[in-house]
């Protein structure tokens, strides 16, 4: 990426954590973590915005399994503890002692559970799309959240995480179904938001019931011109080299570590509440993570968060990517007014 350094960062476990920097050194330490199935260049606008600004240090590491970073074959190198241990190291390497860690989708997941194990870590913590206790939790955790008005328990018993109790069935034939078409898949993953399909059941609530991933026909999916979506045509090629380069274990390793994650949030401090300031940024549009459509999502954050600002956008899944005006200045408006 244009005016950030790349690095490699080789740690105790011999796996290599690919990540960049730019900003000044001596900013405030902002650390954009990102989620399923990205690398870190879906950044791309806010730390072009925020490396610009003589004020913050900005790091940007490709996640394990995405980019220039190493990605293991065991799908237990893809659970909150190993990555959580892998931050800590990269925080060691560059010298950071506290940092605002931003982050998105399974990013969330990630910094969740590093605020709620290591919350000296934190001046601040911000999450896009994906709530506060929630999916760094388990997938056992979060079902009960499920709004059984949308997703009534006789028709759809895991609600809009289907999708996720498939990955845990069905491993191989997820990574099939999604290396089978790359190139049509990652553009659709990034389709931007249509407001008239809020509140309706999320496609991912059928992902069961309909036998796989795309109906378990992949071969269907249209090919959708890129400016229908969030996309513009080098991050799509980014993406797609990356995973074609790794390949979709990876990927879907993340969604298969619900059982020791749970195990993992066992040893958390402080119960798991948090004192430092967190922005929660609320993609409106995203079906299966939005507190507009799961109010148990907004309780339990609220619970567990005791100086939380709160933000809706209307937009999908990828805010960032979206409306990334929207959210650099959410992003922007919090740390000046908490940090």
């Amino acid at each position: 990426m244009q005016s950030f350094e790349a690095h490699d960062l080789r740690h105790k476990n011999s796996e290599t954590t690919h990540y960049y920097e730019g900003g000044v050194k001596d900013g405030t330490p902002l650390i954009f973590i990102h989620g399923w199935p990205d690398i870190a260049e879906v950044w791309k606008h806010q730390l072009a915005h925020f490396s610009s600004q003589a004020a913050y240090r900005i790091i940007a590491p490709d996640m394990r399994g995405y980019g220039g970073s190493s990605a293991p074959t065991n799908k237990r190198a893809y659970s909150l503890e190993v990555l959580v241990a892998e931050m800590i190291d990269l925080a060691e390497e560059l010298d950071i002692k506290k940092a605002v860690w931003i982050g998105h989708d399974w990013g969330c997941g990630v910094v969740n559970a590093l605020a709620a194990h290591h919350p000296e870590l934190f001046l601040g913590l911000a999450i896009l799309a994906v709530p506060y206790r929630t999916i760094e939790l388990g997938l056992n955790y979060v079902k009960p959240y499920i709004n059984r008005e949308i997703y009534p328990e006789n028709e759809y018993e895991w609600g809009q995480w289907a999708y996720m109790k498939y990955y845990e069935l069905h491993p191989e034939e997820s990574v099939k179904s999604f290396e089978s078409h790359i190139e049509r898949i990652t553009k659709i993953k990034y389709v931007k938001h249509d407001p008239s399909k809020w509140g309706q059941p999320s496609m991912t609530s059928t992902t069961l019931k309909d036998g796989g991933w795309f109906s378990g026909h992949p071969e269907n999916l249209p090919d959708i011109p890129l400016e229908y979506t969030s996309l513009d045509e080098s991050l799509y090629q980014h993406l797609v080299e990356s995973h074609k380069k790794h390949g979709f274990f990876p990927p879907t390793a993340y969604y298969l570590n619900h059982d020791v994650n749970a195990e993992y949030a066992k040893s958390e401090k402080n119960g798991g509440v948090l004192e430092f300031p967190v922005l929660y940024i609320d993609a409106k549009h995203d079906a299966v993570c939005s507190p507009s459509t799961t109010p148990k999502f907004k309780e339990i954050q609220e619970k567990f968060v005791l100086d939380l600002t709160y933000e809706t956008i209307e937009s999908a899944h990828w805010v960032q990517l979206e409306k990334p005006d929207d959210t650099n200045a959410a992003l922007e408006k919090w740390l000046g007014a908490k940090l």
